[in-house]
């Protein structure tokens, strides 16, 4: 496999994508959640608070309108990026380029243009619109490039989760130190403290900071990763449209449902979120203490991911679900009649908070086993198209709650020149409703839709992949093309997968295997965890749950290993794949590994299978070796002939 420029070291393309993605979630905090922060209570004023509040419900509004319209054009993006072919590669120089773009752009939004705002406010808005339309689409064309080169990075599965990992912390620390830093970086750079809200140098040179970081982000992709080629990388489909992924959602009926309650609870959420700066800055008059909430909740989020593996052993999906979410309405409660006493404000910020990862967590796995729900109910696999769902609703929700921000904010009297000594009785009430009580219903209703509708809890998952099992292999026909590289040779000689001692399939556990149903077959007692081809063929099928493999000879002739007895229910748990699914593998190459002592401390068979199915795809099967007898995978142990 060659690459068309010199490889970069490892360590030095882990270091530059974890960079970028930490710069990437600097750029999206400040732009989702700051900016709007800035429109409300600086941009505006003319000296007419009624004009003042017209021209932010005007600004707010195009900017809900332009980020839904922004959704529609995302599938476009996946498909200019597809296509892209340069010596740099398909994804980095949209990285640098939409780095580059998006961060000028977002600079010039946290200004008065040079006060047009003022002297042509409607000029100033046609402006604004265009300039966050293509500050929009460019930073989707760097979001998007950026965590579609991933994969093409590395083709090995071990280094693509290292670089995942490290790149997922980094957007975690990125995300929340904006919140961190923010407040400081805006009062430190003011002339006027305003009440704690700082004046438009001070929110300049706090959106220069995080442009600039933005920008050099980008450019550590650019220059410090390399992208591998290789025929897997072809793609030749385009990216689905909304429409496609909305025609799936009608057919997915789990897939839609908890779309639908991941809509209204997200909504709810990022309402909260998006207002907890209001609160310490209008209500408390205590600004710097969003950052004292950052700073805990940066801690506090990479705990919360990390326990997350312990508390689906213990808990069930559903009422972990629920039980996060009573969680965060009782926190929601305690908010509400905290006041200004910073501990029990922060105490309930906290209940508030803790839970989402987890929720985000469960929400994802319920997405990713929708998938094989879907390819059981409809016959076909959706995978890219299901995928998309959580991003597409996470997007829509965080259109609507920054429009609706805006108006919050002009009708509790938080807009340019208002501080925490300014704000009514009554505009504390408003307040409180919008923050606490519309948020409490939408997660309420999430609430209800979750407990009512969704059906997939793990064990039916668990059943249907096992039911797909069985059915693995009858859309291959012997002679199809479908085979992989096809070659005329009637006959196959497969090779042990694993190393250990050979049982009769007919002796083994699950009935599906001991009676044929899975097709003519070996079964092995394994001596070690690594599983390898059994022979030159093609990968059709890596199962979610990483347990089982499915792949087609080079003469046509589909097979499947099957890792285990009831291991479906690990949910990968000890389990590592090391190919993607239409690779072309040579006979003992590496496929995958499993870690034995998970599988038995589970209480499970660790037996492997390998069957051909379905079973009229060979004519002819003869078992080269003997119940009781040791193999290597250099053995060969069937012959078969198609």
């Amino acid at each position: 496999m060659e690459t068309k420029e010199r490889p970069v070291g490892k360590v030095s393309s882990r270091l530059a994508y974890t960079f970028g993605a930490f710069g990437n979630d600097v750029f999206y905090a400040a732009l989702s959640s700051y900016l709007i922060m800035f429109i409300t209570s600086h941009l505006f004023n003319t000296g007419d608070q009624a004009t003042n509040n017209r021209l932010i419900s005007y600004v707010t509004l195009i900017i809900m309108i332009l980020r839904i319209v922004e959704l529609l054009i995302d599938p476009f993006i996946g498909n200019a990026i597809d296509r892209t072919k340069t010596r740099w590669g398909h994804f980095r120089p949209w990285v640098v380029i939409g780095g580059t773009v998006s961060s000028i752009a977002l600079l010039i939004l946290f200004t008065n243009m040079g006060g047009l705002n003022k002297t042509n406010p409607w000029l100033y808005l046609f402006i604004f619109a265009v300039l966050y339309i293509t500050m929009d689409i460019f930073y989707s064309f760097k979001d998007i490039g950026f965590w579609s080169m991933l994969p093409a990075l590395s083709f090995d599965s071990r280094e693509r989760e290292k670089i995942a990992t490290l790149a997922r912390i980094g957007s975690t620390i990125g995300g929340s130190l904006v919140g961190v830093v923010v407040m400081p970086l805006v009062l430190f750079f003011s002339l006027q403290s305003n009440g704690g809200t700082g004046d438009d140098r001070g929110w300049f040179w706090f959106a220069f900071i995080v442009c600039a970081t933005a920008f050099l982000s980008a450019l550590a992709v650019g220059f410090g990763t390399r992208e591998v080629e290789n025929d897997l990388r072809k793609n030749e489909e385009d990216t689905a449209g909304i429409g496609a992924v909305l025609k799936m959602l009608v057919k997915n009926d789990q897939l839609l449902w908890v779309a639908i309650a991941y809509l209204f609870y997200g909504i709810g959420i990022n309402l909260v979120n998006a207002l907890e700066l209001y609160y310490f800055t209008y209500i408390m008059g205590f600004s710097k203490g969003f950052s004292i909430l950052s700073a805990i909740n940066m801690v506090v989020g990479l705990f919360s991911v990390a326990f997350f593996p312990m508390l689906a052993k213990k808990f069930s999906r559903k009422p972990l679900f629920m039980g996060c979410l009573v969680m965060m309405l009782i926190g929601l409660g305690v908010f509400s009649i905290a006041g200004s006493n910073l501990a029990l404000v922060l105490f309930a910020a906290e209940l508030f908070f803790i839970p989402q990862p987890v929720v985000f967590l469960i929400v994802l796995m319920i997405i990713t086993d929708s998938v094989e729900y879907g390819q059981w109910k409809l016959g076909h696999r959706d995978e890219s198209l299901a995928l998309s769902v959580r991003p597409l609703v996470d997007k829509f929700g965080g259109a609507i709650s920054n429009g609706v921000v805006g108006q919050i904010a002009v009708l509790a009297g938080m807009t340019t020149g208002a501080t925490a000594s300014s704000i009514t009785a009554s505009d504390r009430f408003v307040f409180k409703i919008m923050m606490f009580a519309i948020p409490a219903v939408m997660m309420l209703i999430g609430m209800f839709i979750f407990g009512k509708k969704i059906t997939l809890t793990e064990e039916r998952h668990a059943q249907i992949v096992a039911e797909l099992e069985k059915t693995w292999g009858e859309q291959f026909e012997p002679e199809s093309p479908e085979g992989g590289v096809l070659v005329e040779e009637n006959t196959l000689v497969a090779h042990a997968p694993v190393a250990g001692e050979v049982v009769a399939l007919k002796q083994v556990a699950d009935k599906n295997f001991a009676s044929g149903t899975m097709g003519q077959g070996i079964a092995l007692k394994p001596s070690d965890g690594k599983v390898y081809a059994p022979f030159d063929g093609t990968i059709k099928t890596v199962f979610v749950t990483r347990h089982a493999i499915g792949l087609v000879s080079d003469n046509g002739i589909p097979v499947l290993i099957h890792v285990g007895i009831g291991t479906v229910a690990l949910k990968g748990t000890g389990f590592v794949t090391y190919v993607n699914e239409g690779q072309h593998v040579k006979q003992g190459e590496q496929i995958m590994e499993f870690w034995d002592p998970a599988i038995k401390k589970a209480g499970l068979d660790d037996t492997v299978m390998m069957t051909f199915t379905p079973a009229d795809a060979i004519t002819d099967f003869e078992l080269k070796v003997s119940p009781g007898v040791h193999v290597e995978p250099e053995t060969v142990v069937i012959e078969v002939e198609k």
